[in-house]
């Protein structure tokens, strides 16, 4: 599948897509359950959380969801998260 969105040219958007299907998979059940994944867009992946405490813990833990995201990819896709 990956091969064919290269040979179109639409490499970026496959891998934004493959983006918000691995999150669920980096962060695990219990983070997934109060987040959810609006969009990636020049580097930046915004996610929405339910709860403030929960962003703030997140804000510090971003660094390292965004390398797990990346390495899971397999492409340096996440530059930064912005938690909302």
């Amino acid at each position: 599948m990956g091969e064919m969105y290269r040979s179109i040219g639409m490499t970026e958007a496959y891998d934004q897509y493959r983006t918000l299907q691995v999150w669920n998979m980096v962060v695990g059940d219990t983070i997934a359950r109060i987040t959810s994944v609006e969009q990636l867009k020049e580097g930046d992946l915004y996610v929405r959380v339910k709860n403030p405490s929960w962003r703030m813990e997140l804000n510090f833990r971003k660094k390292e969801i965004a390398d797990r995201l990346n390495k899971a990819i397999g492409n340096e896709m996440v530059k930064t998260i912005i938690f909302r």
